[in-house]
């Protein structure tokens, strides 16, 4: 039988990474992010609501949504973030559910894990089997979100307070990922709970 499950973590924390890890393995990934950004491209449902209530302003020249823009009224007003969420994340959670069905059509075993940053948050953890949480301190979150991103460490540092805290998130894991040390040791705790969680799929 199949096992649906979400991955999720702090921004920073190395969840893509460790998603990644479980690909190599077999597992099938469905990237929240990505559904996200494909929803927003011109012409589709989701950006022609944004731009109803945010505004042709959070537009660029080509007429394509401006994350950046976005980003800066979300993260200051938490009732805008609200709404914004409120128009992407039911989108989200239907194509997620379409592409795990087209997945099990031909796999019926398969091990498909969703790597979501706000899974928790947005209640998606209730539709799937299992959950992980990779942990990571904010020391070493700060660090690779400014090797990667343009921020400045006061942006980092706000997105960071923005998200829910780690340890209100491991209270819905039901596995735990820590990653503070080298991407092999991150690799091999991946080795190590990817058996767990094909003997879960079998006993469901």
């Amino acid at each position: 039988m199949s096992l649906l499950v979400g991955l999720t973590g702090g921004i920073g924390s190395g969840k893509s990474l460790a998603a990644s890890f479980f690909k190599e393995l077999g597992a099938y990934i469905i990237d929240a992010d990505q559904l996200s950004r494909d929803l927003v491209h011109p012409g589709q449902t989701a950006l022609n609501e944004i731009i109803d209530h945010f505004g042709k302003n959070i537009l660029d020249d080509k007429g394509s949504l401006n994350r950046g823009k976005l980003a800066k009224v979300v993260f200051q007003n938490p009732d805008q973030k609200t709404v914004l969420e409120s128009i992407l994340h039911p989108k989200i959670f239907k194509k997620e559910q379409e592409e795990y069905l087209k997945i099990c059509a031909h796999d019926p075993s398969a091990i498909v894990i969703i790597d979501a940053a706000l899974l928790i948050e947005s209640g998606n953890y209730k539709h799937v089997n299992k959950v992980i949480v990779v942990r990571s301190n904010e020391e070493s979150q700060i660090q690779r979100i400014l090797s990667r991103n343009e921020f400045s460490l006061d942006e980092v540092k706000t997105r960071i307070n923005n998200q829910m805290s780690l340890d209100d998130k491991i209270k819905y894991a039901d596995f735990i990922l820590d990653n503070e040390l080298q991407q092999e040791d991150l690799k091999e705790k991946v080795r190590e709970l990817y058996p767990k969680l094909l003997s879960s799929s079998k006993i469901r």
